[in-house]
């Protein structure tokens, strides 16, 4: 017999088309298998209609992987490497100010800037890097350095975090990417990445950019070693810190990709995780404006399934991504925008560029404003 406090869709179904938050029982319930999922979409669809209407959204960007030299040896990270090995590498200035040129031209608004935590290389390097961008290319939007990255720079400077921001964003640093969050709870990301900032460190450090002024991003590494309790443990989290601060932008779940890594012998997660997991999370963090689909970890056909299914977002062109194909994702190098707003229009919804802040950008050919610049003359 069921008890009155345990959860049902139906119950659940009350909550969400009331605009009531759900609990953490809810999102273990809505993990269970026995659960339908095309109903656990629907629900997410809903929210995500609710939200964000019938548009979905998409950037023009390239990412920028400086090195990929690292000292830290997570187990589940094909990219890194170590200083001697064939396979490392390091971006000279002229490297990574023809990457900046390559952007211009192409027409991004945006540049995703993480890498590995070179131990040769001084903080300096890090910022001038960020300056060198911004002074030659000053309408490219820098979003750089994941919450480990800027760990790493107060470790190497003996600085606070809201020193380094600042002096970042002296240098033009615009908004900070989701990364290095993989799942909070120590059960699993003491197993998984035990050196590198913990789960209070990443939430402070979001923290003090969102008092800073800086929005970001935010993600969960999912289908490794961790369990339905974990991510909704580590989705609960993040919507507290949202709840608090409002500076999260969107949300990206992040398929596991264990090819090359040192948990190979799992399997990747199903498409129907995947789905899954981009419902309850839209269901979850109903103080998320937007959730994204990125469709260099989930494949293309997944990630225009997931637009039923939650998301809003379904990132960008992406040009240059190393760290989830060194993984052995088996996507496309990039995407152009005649190929996004086709998976788009496929999927029923209306293709709208954004910039980094989610501003709706016009083109004319290769110029670009934003719609909300151009209305204020």
């Amino acid at each position: 017999m069921i008890r009155a406090s345990e959860p049902t869709l139906e119950t659940i179904r009350q909550k969400v088309e009331a605009g009531e938050r759900l609990s953490f029982d809810e999102g273990l319930y809505l993990y269970r298998p026995d659960v339908s999922l095309p109903e656990v979409g629907e629900l997410a669809n809903l929210v995500r209609e609710r939200k964000n209407g019938n548009r979905t959204y998409y950037n023009i960007n390239t990412h920028l992987n400086p090195t990929n030299v690292c000292v830290y040896r997570c187990i589940f990270c094909a990219f890194r490497s170590d200083l001697r090995d064939p396979k490392g590498y390091l971006m000279s200035d002229e490297q990574i100010l023809a990457r900046g040129q390559e952007a211009v031209d192409c027409g991004a608004t945006e540049m995703h800037i993480v890498g590995g935590l070179h131990h040769q290389m001084k903080y300096d390097w890090y910022r001038n890097l960020v300056a060198l961008l911004h002074k030659a290319y000053p309408r490219l939007h820098l979003k750089a350095w994941t919450g480990v990255e800027l760990d790493w720079f107060c470790r190497q400077t003996g600085w606070s975090i809201r020193e380094v921001l600042e002096d970042l964003i002296a240098a033009g640093l615009g908004s900070l990417p989701g990364g290095g969050a993989e799942i909070f709870h120590p059960e699993v990301r003491d197993k998984i990445c035990e050196h590198k900032a913990d789960a209070g460190r990443w939430i402070d450090i979001h923290r003090t950019a969102h008092q800073l002024g800086l929005r970001s991003n935010a993600t969960m590494l999912y289908g490794h070693i961790e369990n339905a309790f974990h991510r909704v443990d580590h989705l609960i989290r993040l919507r507290e810190l949202q709840d608090e601060t409002g500076g999260f932008q969107t949300f990206i779940p992040l398929a596991f990709h264990p090819e090359n890594t040192g948990l190979a012998q799992i399997k990747k997660p199903s498409g129907l995780m995947d789905l899954r997991t981009m419902a309850v999370s839209r269901l979850m963090l109903d103080n998320f404006d937007h959730i994204k689909a990125y469709w260099i970890m989930l494949g293309i056909g997944t990630a225009q399934t997931a637009l039923a299914y939650g998301a809003d977002d379904l990132d960008g062109t992406v040009r240059h991504e190393l760290i989830y194909h060194d993984a052995g994702a088996t996507t496309p190098e990039a995407l152009s925008v005649e190929d996004i707003r086709r998976l788009i229009e496929e999927a029923g919804r209306e293709p709208v560029e954004r910039d980094t802040l989610y501003h709706r950008v016009v083109r004319d050919g290769s110029h670009w404003e934003t719609a909300e610049a151009l209305a204020t003359g």
